[in-house]
Order: C-alpha cells, then sequence, then structure tokens
C-alpha cells in the first residue's frame, strides 16, 4: 500500500513528529509499504512568529494538487493542523477523498503561553479540523478519551516505538558531577523546564534541545549544561550517561523522549499528568509526583534493567503495523485514484 503523509513538521525539526514519522517510515518499507510524504520542502516557508526556528510553508493549491497526484496514493494521512496540512485537508473534501488525521500537540496549551487566546476557541478550530477526518489518531489512551470528551468523533489509537538499536545501555562518561538529571526536547516555555531547573538537586541538570526560550535559560541558570539539539549517536550516549531521565511538561500528549530515555536504562522523574502516565502506567519504571524533587531522587532507586525491559515491549513495527491497519480500512478506490491525477490540473482546483 501506498499512503501519503501531509506534514507541517519535517527536517531540519527536531522534535517527536518529525521522528515518528521518519521511523514509522522505515518500518512501512520493512514491512513492503511505501510512505511518501508531502512536507514543507516543496514550497517556500517563512518563519514562524514567536519561533523563528520553525518555518512555515507557503503551500500552492495546484501544486499540492500535483504532489497528490504524482504520489498516486492509496490512502492520504494528515498529520498536522499547519497551513500545509490544512490545504489537503481543504483538497480532499473539495474532491470527496477520504483521510485521516492524527492529535500530535496540545495547541490550547501552546497557544495559551504565548497570547490571550481563550483555549474554548482553539479547542473549535481543532475539532473542525479534525471533524471531517474518517479516524483521528491518538498516541494513548487517556488522550483518545479527552478528545471523544471534547467533541472529537471517531477517535482511534496510534502507539508509538522506540528504536531499541540505538537507544539502549552503554558506558558513557560526559565527565560532570554526578549523578546527571537529564531533560530533551524543544526549550520553550510550554515545556516547563524551569520548574525542574529550579529544583535544588545533587550532581548536573543537563539539557539537550533548542528553542526559543534557551539563550533566557542559559543565562537564569548557568549551572545548567545546556548541549543544543542532538541527534543520532550523540543523543543516544547522552542519554546512556546520565542517570535519571525528568520530564517537567504538563502538557506533552505522548512524550516520544520517554521512551528513548527507558531504552537508554533511564527511569523517569515526571509530573503525575497524562503524557508520562500513559507511556509508564503502572511499571516500576518511573516516580510521578506533584514534587517534582522528590520523583527525581526516587527515580534514582529505580533499577536501570527494568526500564530496558519495559522499552523493548514498544516496537516501531508494532506501532507501524496499527497506523497501515488504519489506512488500509480507508483505502481510496481505484476510481477516486483515477480521478486524482485527472484534478491535477491546476484549473480544477481553487486558490
Amino acid at each position: 500500500m501506498r499512503i501519503l503523509v501531509a506534514t507541517d513538521a519535517w527536517h531540519p525539526q527536531v522534535n517527536g513528529v518529525v521522528r515518528t514519522l521518519t521511523m514509522m517510515a522505515q518500518a512501512a518499507e520493512a514491512l513492503g509499504h511505501e510512505i511518501r510524504f508531502l512536507t514543507p520542502e516543496s514550497f517556500r516557508t517563512i518563519p514562524m512568529p514567536s519561533y523563528r526556528d520553525l518555518r512555515l510553508a507557503l503551500p500552492r493549491p495546484a501544486k499540492v494538487a500535483r504532489l497528490i497526484a504524482d504520489a498516486n496514493p492509496d490512502s492520504i494521512h494528515i498529520a498536522t493542523e499547519g497551513p500545509l496540512g490544512l490545504l489537503v485537508r481543504r483538497y480532499c473534501r473539495k474532491h470527496d477523498l477520504p483521510f485521516t488525521t492524527s492529535f500530535h500537540t496540545r495547541f490550547p496549551d501552546y497557544v495559551a503561553a504565548r497570547a490571550p487566546v481563550p483555549e474554548a476557541w482553539v479547542w473549535a478550530t481543532l475539532r473542525w479540523f479534525h471533524g471531517a477526518s474518517r479516524a483521528v489518531l491518538a498516541a494513548t489512551p487517556a488522550l483518545a478519551a479527552e478528545l471523544r470528551e471534547r467533541g472529537f468523533a471517531s477517535v482511534a489509537l496510534w502507539p508509538r516505538g522506540v528504536d531499541t538499536s540505538l537507544f539502549h545501555p552503554r558506558e558513557v562518561d560526559l565527565c560532570l558531577p554526578q549523578p546527571v538529571f537529564l531533560s530533551v526536547g524543544r526549550v520553550a516555555v510550554e515545556k516547563n523546564l524551569e520548574a525542574f531547573l529550579d529544583l535544588d538537586l545533587p550532581g548536573t541538570k543537563v539539557i539537550v534541545g533548542d528553542g526559543p526560550a534557551r539563550a533566557a535559560l542559559e543565562q537564569k541558570y548557568p549551572q545548567a549544561v545546556f548541549l543544543g539539539a542532538l541527534q543520532g549517536e550523540a543523543l543516544a550516549k547522552v542519554y546512556a550517561a546520565a542517570d535519571v531521565f525528568v520530564f517537567p511538561s504538563r502538557t506533552d500528549t505522548f512524550g516520544l523522549v520517554l521512551l528513548e530515555a527507558l531504552a537508554s536504562g533511564l527511569p523517569i522523574a515526571a509530573y503525575p499528568v497524562a503524557g508520562p502516565r500513559d507511556v509508564i502506567g503502572d511499571a516500576e519504571v518511573g516516580a510521578l509526583s506533584e514534587d517534582l524533587r522528590a520523583a527525581c531522587l526516587a527515580a534514582l532507586k529505580i533499577p536501570r534493567q527494568a526500564c530496558v525491559d519495559f522499552a523493548t515491549g514498544h516496537t516501531w513495527e508494532a506501532s507501524t503495523r496499527a497506523f497501515i491497519d488504519h489506512m488500509a480500512v480507508l483505502r481510496v478506490p481505484a476510481a477516486e485514484k483515477e480521478a486524482v491525477g485527472e484534478l491535477a490540473d491546476p484549473s480544477s482546483c481553487v486558490a
């Protein structure tokens, strides 16, 4: 099966959405399926307001139509609610093509941290965007339940995985005072990093990632170590060198970094909120508490092997099979695929 995924989040961005889509495409190929991407790489982009490191695509309807026709997809999935996702959604609606969407980011919390916009307005916009989808894919049962409670229809589960060939225990020394408390992710206000950096902890606090809040946090917390954005082996080595993974976010829908940390042998310290609670459940691989300092110290006592054993149960193959199963149900009929090619003529597209 050939699946077209439209996403506003793409390389060189370093985040959970990009990693999820990249790993899923690799796993799909091994399973005999092909995932093609419609991304900002094909269009002119502009910096995102308040976050200039992220760039927004300026897609043109005619080019979107041509790229969809070139992909000749059996199924269409819209991964993000940005400009590209909006235009692909519009195209599918206009030409009666079925599509699915996924819910990755809690935009109401993201927007509230930056502007005085009522969360109810943002949730209403998200319900409108996802309302035309044949299935809204959510990473965890708790997120799926919340979306249903908020009026989203046809919500389905799409679990996540971790690459244990990359993320695993190994002997690495960062040459920093022990223990090392690590946090990985976008350095932005919604990640609540100050709650971690304010803690009175022994050893060293290490932040991996980049974002609009990095310069201010580096100046405010000179004792913390900021390593910037890391990927691949460089990131895996830092995970393996740490002692506890601290996840101060209260708003993440999943937190792929949690699985990466566990696979590396790192116990989790976090608040008892949906993201980390859904990932680790009742497993004794983390400490969840409203007292984040107490959680960090308690996590130091958790056996690293228990974390590794837990992570091995979450594979990208299983994640990808679940995704493909959802796509197969909504496969575009051959007649409609032919229509997609015919409609690729720019004259058939509205501006």
